[in-house]
């Protein structure tokens, strides 16, 4: 690795070290209290304005349950974590569909049918812009004082500075659905050949 690629990689870190976070819906208050990494310094580096120590990283990695390899961007493209189905303590499934680094992402997600109506989805913000679709069941989305419903083949598009969660609006079957994330807000672009010329 040359020194260009060293100054690359470093450079890249504190991007993926804030999706990282992010993706686990971390706030740099919490995470400094639990790795006794101040705030401030946490700050400074997810917008490389500071390098990261090996020490940082390592801590970081863990609190973080990702690899240095994911973290460096060398992690192999078919790593095995991929397509690993993580488990959440409402028993929602996630299936990640790239791998983690940052930038954008996709996971398919899986919430188990409930037998009573729900209570209101709790609301978490945070950056980044956010595309949902739903494959099946019905879904339901409350985003800041907006409650929506959908169905299978419907989209949501929002910015997740804005509270949001999401609940089976049940009761019925299980709701799967789609999430595509952009953790620095990036978003999709919509491409569409030209309309054919009439002739």
């Amino acid at each position: 690795m040359t020194g260009d690629d060293v100054a690359d990689t470093l450079a890249a870190m504190g991007p993926r070290l804030r999706a990282a976070r992010e993706h686990r819906g971390s706030t740099l208050t919490g995470v400094s209290c639990a790795t006794g990494i101040s705030a401030s310094t946490l700050s400074r580096i997810e917008t490389s304005r500071r390098k990261p120590t090996l020490e940082v990283v390592l801590q970081l990695a863990k609190e973080y349950g990702v690899s240095l390899d994911e973290l460096a961007g060398t992690a192999p493209a078919a790593e095995s974590r991929t397509s690993a189905r993580q488990r959440f303590g409402d028993d929602k499934a996630v299936l990640p569909l790239t791998r983690y680094v940052g930038g954008l992402h996709a996971h398919k997600h899986v919430l188990p049918a409930v037998q009573e109506p729900p209570a209101r989805p709790r609301q978490v913000s945070h950056d980044g812009w956010e595309w949902l679709c739903v494959l099946y069941g019905r879904l339901w989305l409350a985003l800041g004082d907006q409650d929506l419903v959908l169905s299978a083949g419907d989209v949501a598009e929002f910015d997740t500075r804005n509270p949001h969660g999401v609940a089976n609006a049940g009761p019925g079957g299980p709701v799967e659905y789609l999430i595509m994330f952009g953790p620095q807000g990036e978003r999709l672009r919509p491409r569409t050949p030209p309309a054919p010329r009439a002739r």
